[in-house]
């Protein structure tokens, strides 16, 4: 029989391994890491995000944020992140995006809530209530995709991420990628999507924001999209005053909330017509529809600040005939929804007649009642 002395090694040895697995149980995670040269493989090499305890954590000082009125994307619903470097911020711009700083990762996440009692199903709906906050649960949502948009020393690179089937890590996918899904919507109708994930190369067309300097810049970083409140540990604040007092935006003007530019939420009913079909159709359109997008040679300027007048689209013909037109005479036709090409294309989900022409592959429907309700009540007509 083995000693009580002869047991002390045996009782040291298993003490030192229970002590190693609570540390690496409660080891915190690495810090966020900018990457300056390079394509990484994995997402987890940024170390922005992790998988743990069934849920996608942020890590330390990644700030999530939403946006008034978002990008329709297939209906997925979306966790929006920024983190910036130690003593570095992004300034002010009341009008344009935000000036961010070199080390700045932004981060994207698309998913889709689960339907319960099927496979692979999921659901296209605007409701996120147990989605799990900023802290996602992996039982009730699937990761699809995650884009970086990342600030190096010679400017902003896109990179895609896609989630594997397992949601353990998402891996680079530069030329894209195509997911299949089937999609439950609200009516209870289940419809085939093949969800796209751009190549870097169709983020950098969204992201142009001066097609003459190739300036690229993120879309949803602006004031008028992020002067709303987010609930951060807790407490609803707004997120321009939080990002101020964290250190991350140094030039906004004193109780944002009241003084800086806001679009109208899209869906708020509560709000004006003309304020949420603008707030729409200016993140969803404007970022080519501008006098210096991708899109400038239409003459038809979407941006919130465009006047509402020809630029518009109001009676203006359209620069090229084609499909894209439907054979109707004018972008918008005041007070005629269904003579306006704006809502055809609008309406279409076909490859040449559809807009926007990425980042979806179906219908908005409920996008698409708005932009028609806006047109119904132009009361104005067109001169023959």
């Amino acid at each position: 029989m083995m000693s009580s002395t002869a047991y002390r090694p045996l009782r040291a040895a298993a003490m030192f391994a229970c002590v190693l697995a609570l540390a690496a149980c409660t080891q915190r995670p690495a810090p966020v890491t900018f990457i300056a040269e390079g394509n990484p493989e994995k997402l987890s090499d940024w170390h922005l995000m992790a998988v743990a305890g069934g849920r996608l954590k942020l890590n330390k000082e990644v700030v999530p944020y939403e946006l008034n009125t978002p990008l329709f994307s297939d209906y997925a619903q979306k966790l929006r992140t920024i983190w910036m470097p130690k003593g570095h911020g992004a300034v002010y711009n009341g009008e344009t995006a935000f000036d961010f700083p070199v080390g700045t990762i932004i981060s994207k996440t698309f998913y889709f809530p689960k339907a319960a009692g099927t496979d692979r199903a999921v659901l296209a709906t605007y409701d996120s209530s147990k989605n799990g906050g900023d802290k996602l649960d992996l039982a009730t949502v699937r990761l699809i995709e995650t884009r970086l948009l990342v600030r190096r020393a010679d400017g902003w690179i896109a990179l895609p991420y896609v989630w594997n089937a397992d949601q353990t890590e998402a891996v680079l996918a530069r030329t894209g990628d195509q997911v299949p899904l089937k999609v439950i919507h609200e009516d209870k109708s289940v419809k085939p999507l093949t969800y796209v994930v751009p190549n870097v190369n169709q983020c950098a067309s969204c992201h142009v924001a001066d097609v003459k300097s190739r300036k690229f810049e993120p879309i949803g970083t602006k004031a008028r999209h992020m002067n709303r409140s987010y609930g951060y540990e807790g407490v609803s604040v707004n997120q321009l005053d939080y990002l101020a007092r964290i250190g991350y935006l140094s030039g906004a003007p004193a109780d944002a909330a009241r003084t800086a530019p806001r679009n109208a939420d899209w869906r708020d009913p509560s709000q004006p017509l003309d304020a949420r079909a603008r707030a729409y159709l200016d993140v969803n359109c404007a970022h080519c529809h501008n006098d210096k997008g991708a899109a400038n040679t239409t003459a038809l300027h979407l941006n919130l600040g465009a006047p509402a007048d020809l630029h518009l689209g109001l009676c203006k013909p359209p620069v090229a005939a084609g499909a894209g037109t439907g054979g109707h005479g004018y972008d918008i036709a005041p007070g005629k929804p269904d003579q306006s090409i704006m809502l055809y294309r609008l309406m279409s989900a076909e490859p040449g007649v559809m807009m926007p022409e990425l980042g979806r592959g179906s219908v908005h429907k409920e996008g698409v009642a708005l932009i028609r309700a806006w047109i119904a009540a132009m009361q104005q007509g067109c001169d023959a």
